[in-house]
């Protein structure tokens, strides 16, 4: 009898696992994936849409498209509950049986955590979906027009560091490039405690690295700070201080999906073991940002461990492994080994970021700013977009 499986989630993690357990199971296998986004939108170049380098085109490919080959079904429709005992997921429209679920639904931005926050209704900006990058683009030309304070950075409880850090250099160079950057105060504001924590301790020499390159672009620091409130023009700080703005962005507090919230922790993460599956329901699998991990230790201010796009398609081929594995009989062969492989774009450079694994003590760190790391950053935009085109889930 073919078994049911059923993917949550559109991005990077599901559509991987999805086209994996496809590719592994063949016939025997039905596979459905349910997704809020019509859209895969290469993520990683959010911050390039900003700035303008990329149209919305650019990065972006129909899901139905790319599974519709793959024998794959696709459901748009939005994921309202898991009832695990049932072996049903229940959405807006419908409920699906499943035998195996692997739940890939990213974060719920909980802009609402902080008076003003928010890019729908308050006074900032993000960069975690096209509408919000496209939003941000608008507010970026309107400063250029009318010049003032920037501030960049994240909330407290944000996971997601990089693509801040990314726009920090990308704005300064271009402000420099139309000669107003002394008109353009900018402001790096972060719950990090140190520059370059990113939410994992840190990277090899990441804390040196980012102070000077931020003294260098004379880029002002506030970090190991949380936010109280936001109004339409300055940003007020827990324990007083006030940072004025004309435009902000800033990653805010990530939690799980709701749909999926009941089989994680009290901010909705779902745990799992080392092979990706439930501690309680075993045929259910985690994988991305929905999946709780915890930092290598606390900070000061609260800050979450970051999973990118590398670690997201790793677990998902685990996890599309592990199933297949079960399916046959026989044992998980892939544990948890978390690494990341990271490009973070500097203006007229990018640097190079390897941690393995992601969280310290590391067996390996690396760091390295070079013009060359831009042009692999742009490549791999091109390559990935291309292997996702095709369903070429099997490749690195």
């Amino acid at each position: 009898m073919k078994k049911k499986i059923v993917v949550a989630g559109g991005s990077f993690g599901g559509l991987t696992a999805a086209l994996e357990v496809k590719r592994l199971l063949g016939d025997k296998a039905d596979v459905i994936l349910i997704s809020s986004d019509k859209d895969f939108v290469f993520m990683p170049s959010l911050p390039w849409i900003i700035m303008g380098s990329r149209q919305p085109a650019d990065i972006t490919l129909r899901v139905a498209d790319i599974l519709k080959p793959k024998a794959i079904n696709f459901i748009h429709d939005t994921v309202k509950a898991v009832m695990p005992d049932e072996l049903k997921i229940q959405t807006e429209k419908g409920e699906y049986e499943y035998d195996y679920l692997i739940i890939s639904t990213g974060p719920h931005l909980s802009c609402d955590e902080i008076p003003g926050l928010s890019p729908e209704q308050g006074y900032t900006n993000c960069t975690f979906s096209m509408e919000q990058a496209l939003k941000s683009r608008g507010a970026w030309n309107k400063l250029l027009e009318n010049p003032g304070p920037i501030v960049l950075g994240s909330t407290q409880m944000a996971s997601c560091f990089g693509p801040y850090y990314e726009l920090v250099f990308e704005m300064d160079q271009e402000l420099r490039k139309r000669k107003m950057r002394h008109k353009v105060p900018i402001t790096y504001l972060t719950s990090e405690p140190y520059l370059g924590h990113m939410g994992v301790g840190g990277l090899g020499k990441s804390r040196r690295f980012m102070e000077d390159e931020f003294a260098a672009l004379d880029i002002q620091t506030v970090t190991n700070q949380s936010i109280d409130e936001i109004t339409p023009d300055e940003i007020r700080l827990a324990g007083g201080g006030k940072l004025p703005f004309k435009l902000a962005m800033l990653a805010p507090p990530f939690k799980g999906v709701q749909g999926v919230a009941s089989l994680g922790n009290p901010r909705g993460f779902i745990p799992t073991d080392n092979y990706y599956r439930h501690p309680k329901h075993s045929n259910i699998y985690t994988i991305g940002v929905a999946m709780a991990l915890a930092p290598a230790e606390p900070t000061p201010v609260p800050t979450g461990v970051p999973k990118t796009g590398f670690m997201t398609v790793k677990m998902a081929k685990a996890a599309a492994a592990n199933i297949a594995a079960d399916i046959r009989h026989l044992s998980p062969s892939r544990e948890k080994e978390l690494s990341v492989i990271c490009f973070m774009d500097m203006g007229k450079s990018a640097a190079l970021m390897v941690a393995e694994p992601i969280l310290p003590p590391r067996q390996k760190s690396f760091l390295k700013k070079a013009w060359w790391v831009k042009a692999a950053k742009i490549q791999f935009e091109k390559y990935f977009l291309w292997k996702m085109r095709h369903g070429y889930s099997q490749l690195p």
